[in-house]
């Protein structure tokens, strides 16, 4: 799915999307590399073999997008994701990358402050428009997938939501968000302003002390207020799934 930050406007990037790969495996890493560069608006400035390297060249190269791996030695793809928000006024933005869709690692990154995530079996011209729509402010999610990971486990963040105080209408728009809409296509469903969605939102993640949109959605999910097998509407994005 795609859908804004409340927070941010989205700003479509004036230049080539610049994007730093972070993959142990040094074929997949070469492979992801040379079939991004090929893609239109992307341009590869740099790799990483494990967390510890990612951050370091995140630091030097300061990439738009961070096409991260998750299990790499070192440091894991989960604690260079935290790292590296948690030390800049303007992180990169960070794309997980698995070959599991049930990895647990995918929603501990998501938690960590990932905007999404893509699969390595995924065409490379979907990754692309990930890196793409992740670079403009907005945030990849695969809601089959992610409530097939939010399944396979036990339920981690059950106090979170009843915790946060949302009122009716933000548990509506949470769960909107989580089926797979955009801000704009919310807005549509509930016949309500964007700028009122946009609202509703920066309320959702204060209160649930979520990162990102993408974290909210991931603690709705483990919370229950959203189960695994809802069956939602897919947004712009739902063709990644």
């Amino acid at each position: 799915m795609t859908g804004s930050e409340a927070s941010e406007p989205v700003v479509t990037p004036a230049g080539p999307v610049t994007l730093l790969i972070a993959d142990d495996d040094e074929v997949t890493r070469s492979g992801l590399r040379m079939l991004l560069a090929a893609q239109p608006g992307i341009a590869v400035v740099g790799e990483a073999a494990d967390g510890v390297e990612a951050v370091e060249r995140a630091r030097q190269l300061r990439p738009d997008v961070v096409l991260m791996d998750v299990r790499m030695p070192r440091r894991n793809g989960i604690e260079a994701t935290r790292q590296l928000l948690a030390e800049s006024a303007e992180p990169p933005k960070v794309v997980v990358i698995t070959t599991f869709e049930n990895d647990d690692h995918v929603t501990a990154a998501l938690g960590a402050g990932a905007s999404g995530f893509v699969l390595k079996r995924l065409p490379v011209r979907q990754i692309a428009e990930a890196v793409r729509v992740v670079a403009s402010g907005e945030a990849i999610l695969f809601p089959a997938a992610l409530r097939r990971m939010v399944a396979a486990r036990p339920l981690g963040s059950a106090e979170a939501l009843p915790n946060a105080a949302l009122t009716g209408r933000e548990e509506e728009v949470l769960r909107l968000m989580a089926t797979g809409l955009s801000n704009p296509e919310i807005a549509e469903s509930l016949t309500v302003s964007l700028e009122t969605v946009k609202t509703h939102v920066g309320n959702v993640l204060t209160k649930l002390g979520a990162q990102n949109r993408t974290h909210a959605v991931v603690i709705a999910y483990e919370s229950g207020l959203v189960a695994p097998g809802f069956a939602g509407h897919g947004g712009p994005g739902s063709s990644f799934a």
